[in-house]
């Protein structure tokens, strides 16, 4: 079960990369600003790309709720970027390889088809001083977040 509302948020770093190389996000960075993380299963399959590319059309209308876009998969942050040239995903894409964090947000899929541990499709707004506002955990692995309560929670910040 995903981390409830009101709780802080657990802090991380995670590696992205970039055109200059591997680059390390951390959550300490975002100073006044707040956050969607969200959780995805894979790269390069139809429901992640779908719900990537989606988010990265309507990414002027979180900025505009002063909301950076951080999405998290264990897949490795090479898989990320070839993904994200394939599919003209321009949000943050970090890569979760080790699981540590999908374990802090307690979003951990045992089993994703025989492939062993990967994360669960889950949402999460982090207001700027580092509280969960929002938590959704999907109830299947192909159903998309509510993203109208997501916006709805960032316009109530």
């Amino acid at each position: 079960m995903a981390l409830p509302v009101g709780t802080p948020a657990p802090e991380f770093t995670l590696l992205t990369k970039t055109a200059e190389g591997l680059s390390p996000r951390s959550t300490k960075d975002l100073a006044g600003k707040n956050l969607v993380l969200l959780f995805f299963p894979a790269a390069f399959t139809g429901v992640c790309t779908d719900e990537l590319c989606d988010m990265t059309a309507g990414i002027g209308d979180y900025q505009k709720l002063n909301a950076e876009v951080w999405a998290i998969s264990c897949d490795s942050a090479f898989a990320h970027e070839a993904w994200a040239k394939q599919n003209s995903i321009s949000i943050t894409l970090l890569s979760d390889y080790d699981k540590k964090v999908c374990e802090l947000y307690d979003v951990v899929l045992q089993d994703l088809v025989g492939l062993g541990k990967a994360s669960k499709r889950a949402a999460f707004v982090i207001d700027a001083q580092g509280v969960i506002r929002y938590s959704e955990e999907t109830a299947a692995l192909g159903d998309l977040p509510n993203f109208a309560a997501v916006v709805e929670t960032l316009q109530s910040l």
